[in-house]
């Protein structure tokens, strides 16, 4: 979702690979505690305001692992990145189009098991299938309720932010950003798809409580079937607060059948613990553009798990910069405990 859309004015050349680990600490001994459970290793600013093979490296709404290793980094321009792993340099980009060739507000992604990209677009919204070459291969389906006002009850630039596939690979659930109308303030909905043959058909449906004034822009799902979930919002004059929740939807109540959640209707919740507060965390040196509780945090919307380590899980973070002067891409190296 693009929180402000004020536009840059300076565009760079994209930068060297060498240049992408830069703001690590010099000292290796330095408390990076976030939290007990969150640790961040590193951080670097290297993508931001850069341009590769004439588009835009930024706008930058989502993360994927892809089956060689790289990384798929999405635009919310309509535009899919191939990173590479070790360095984060784009390695190539390909345009992104719906079925009369229009332009995505694309902000969720997934790669299937045999390579498929799946993107959410906000608009309608919306989840279609693409090859790695950008050529669209189809559509799933989509709850009337969740569909934008007047087709539905979302509100605008308030549906799917997140996507992920869950162990196994047979169930794909989005997240919604924002409550629809009629639900409380602070309960968004989970839809699930079950795999049937190549493609996917509705699943259930759960509900989520976000933290007052925050909204869910990503959510990844863990080997054991739990989530990691981003909760995010921006206070002008304050800055972004984000925070990393540990959730978990396996005895939540199905509410594709409840037309209001109110919070008081018998609902099992999808519960979810705090692992920590990106404010929390040591500011290794970073710099912002404008006013916020840590200089390292920016409008963070995408998120993916990258492996194994001593630490934990790794997990890299990336913020949408809309393109604007006084926002930064960033891209910030977590480990996480769960």
């Amino acid at each position: 979702m693009r929180l402000r859309t004020v536009l840059a004015t300076t565009s760079a050349a994209v930068a060297a690979a060498t240049c992408l680990t830069a703001a690590t600490p010099a000292d290796a001994g330095e408390n990076h505690a976030c939290s007990p459970s969150v640790a961040i290793e590193r951080f670097s600013d290297a993508l931001d305001k850069t341009t590769y093979d004439g588009t835009f490296v930024g706008n930058l709404s989502a993360l994927a692992v892809d089956r060689d290793g790289s990384l798929a980094a999405l635009s919310d321009r309509s535009a899919l990145f191939d990173l590479d792993a070790r360095t984060l340099a784009p390695r190539s980009v390909v345009p992104l189009a719906d079925e009369r060739g229009t332009a995505l507000d694309s902000e969720g992604l997934a790669i299937d098991r045999d390579g498929t990209r799946l993107i959410t677009s906000e608009t309608e919204p919306s989840i279609r299938r693409y090859s790695a070459e950008g050529h669209l291969l189809g559509r799933l389906p989509v709850p009337d309720a969740l569909k934008v006002a007047p087709a539905g009850r979302a509100v605008s630039n308030g549906t799917f932010e997140g996507l992920t596939l869950l162990p196994g690979g047979r169930t794909l659930l989005a997240s919604m950003e924002y409550p629809l109308s009629g639900d409380s303030s602070t309960i968004v909905r989970f839809q699930t798809w079950q795999r049937h043959g190549k493609t996917f058909e509705l699943g259930a449906q759960y509900a989520y409580r976000t933290d007052t004034g925050l909204g869910v822009p990503e959510v990844q799902a863990l080997p054991d079937g739990r989530l990691l979930v981003l909760e995010r919002g921006f206070t002008s004059g304050v800055g972004n607060t984000v925070r990393l929740y540990l959730a978990d939807p396996r005895r939540a109540t199905d509410t594709g059948g409840i037309e209001n959640l109110t919070g008081q209707d018998g609902v099992r919740l999808i519960g979810k613990t705090l692992l920590t507060d990106i404010a929390d965390c040591p500011t290794l040196g970073a710099t912002a553009k404008q006013p916020q509780p840590n200089p390292l945090l920016d409008n963070i919307e995408g998120m993916t798990v990258t492996g194994r380590g001593k630490g934990g899980l790794k997990v890299l973070l990336v913020s949408d910069d809309n393109q604007n002067a006084v926002q930064t891409t960033r891209l910030y190296h977590l480990r996480v405990r769960v």
